[in-house]
């Protein structure tokens, strides 16, 4: 076989048979096709696209390409969820001890972020004593006694997606839908979740600004569960301003125990019992998607949801009683408020300029060896559609420097207050379940 025939299939918008796309990712995860093929490939897809077939057989070759996590000596349908990304997004956190509670086996695999703020890990991380490395058998241990527990990343898992996301990152060809759901499904096939809920997120804080695109994301991903075998469902949700009030490590744990104790932002506890009424319906805990949502509900009101937290935190070795005094979490030296310039209604805030203001705090990674301040980030007071007076806070700043008139102008610049009355947008768009 030679790869330059796959090449000039592909370009001419011809479909590429399962032992030719099994091929390409077995000879070059090996290293025995150059990058500059691979290159020439990557454009005829983005140009050509692939069929429903074809994305999942590239997904399961790149599954196939390094190790696969087996679950199956966890008892009960295990459910994962993966959230294509945004600002304030503090669901993880929240949803993990909120559907544990209802005896759902959580085993999730988490990262670090690269970017505004801290990955999982990290926000779990700000919970003095939390560590995330343990072994295989450790991890199902605690997934059956606790039904939940977080590890980091294995370094073996989809090599091939690794390679190919570093080329497309300098080749143009990242805003491929096909090669972002086969990315995206081939990490969590890997992980062994027999069961797997999407949230797609949408709007300007998002990678798919478009509701469309989104929507054409959202059914690539769940056709490739289908065809691999998983049951998968994703929800399209909105990213046009952050998510909940706080950006930032230890500001969003906080958060997430203010929302499994009832007490918690509006959209982020509706986004947390939408996703989370799938995870728990797909886990066969509930007859249909209203009585899991009831149940999520019953398991905050009764505290079920806050001591599945307690219990989670410290069967990883990190100190419970930060849920109860969260005051214990790291705290920044400074607060300083951003006053509003004008009076009006908030127009727009974009989450992803937002999210940069946090990171030039120190909440996030600029480049891999960056050092995370697990205190500082921003909490909002206001949010769009809310009404302003002049002179009123907006948000705070959380900073171990008084020095932030760099990010106050970048917040300035980003945050738009109109004259006349601006409606909330909607935060949950579309469920997607072929």
């Amino acid at each position: 076989m030679r790869f330059v025939d796959i090449i000039e299939k592909k370009r001419d918008g011809l479909e590429l048979t399962t032992e030719e796309i099994r091929y390409f990712i077995k000879e070059y995860t090996e290293d025995r096709i150059p990058d500059y093929q691979v290159s020439a490939l990557l454009m005829a897809i983005y140009f050509q696209g692939l069929n429903e077939r074809e994305i999942a057989d590239l997904t399961k070759a790149m599954v196939e390409s390094g190790d696969q996590i087996d679950l199956s000596a966890i008892h009960g349908i295990k459910v994962d969820k993966h959230s294509t990304g945004g600002v304030g997004d503090t669901t993880t956190l929240v949803l993990g001890p909120l559907v544990a509670a209802l005896d759902v086996p959580i085993a999730k695999m988490s990262g670090r972020g690269l970017g505004h703020t801290g990955g999982t890990i990290d926000k779990l991380e700000s919970i003095a004593g939390f560590h995330v490395e343990l072994t295989n058998e450790e991890f199902i241990r605690l997934v059956n006694d606790n039904k939940l527990a977080v590890v980091g990343q294995s370094g073996n898992l989809t090599p091939a997606d690794k390679k190919l996301y570093a080329l497309r990152d300098v080749t143009a060809t990242v805003n491929s839908i096909p090669l972002i759901a086969s990315s995206i499904m081939s990490k969590k096939i890997a992980a062994g979740a027999d069961c797997i809920v999407l949230d797609v997120k949408t709007g300007a804080g998002a990678f798919m600004k478009s509701i469309e695109d989104a929507r054409k994301l959202a059914e690539a991903m769940v056709t490739i569960g289908k065809n691999v075998g998983r049951n998968t469902i994703a929800v399209i949700s909105d990213m046009s301003q952050p998510l909940g009030f706080a950006i930032g490590n230890a500001l969003e744990v906080q958060e997430a125990i203010d929302t499994l104790n009832g007490d918690g932002p509006e959209d982020l506890t509706e986004l947390c019992l939408t996703l989370g009424s799938q995870m728990v319906f797909l886990a066969n805990k509930a007859d249909s998607i209203e009585e899991a949502r009831e149940l999520l509900k019953d398991a905050i009101q009764s505290g079920k949801a806050l001591e599945k937290l307690k219990a989670f935190i410290a069967s990883q070795g990190g100190d419970p009683s930060v849920v109860d005094q969260p005051e214990k979490l790291p705290k920044a030296k400074y607060q300083i408020e951003l006053l509003a310039k004008e009076a009006g209604w908030i127009e727009s805030m974009v989450a992803d300029e937002i999210g940069t203001a946090a990171m030039h705090l120190g909440a996030g990674r600029e480049t891999k060896e960056s050092i995370i301040d697990l205190s500082v980030g921003i909490v909002l007071i206001k949010k769009i559609g809310d009404q302003v007076k002049q002179g009123e806070p907006i948000l705070v700043i959380h900073a171990n420097s008084e020095d932030v008139e760099d990010v106050k102008e970048l917040l300035y610049h980003t945050i738009k207050i109109s004259p006349q009355p601006v409606a909330a947008p909607k935060l949950i768009h579309e469920i997607i379940n072929k």
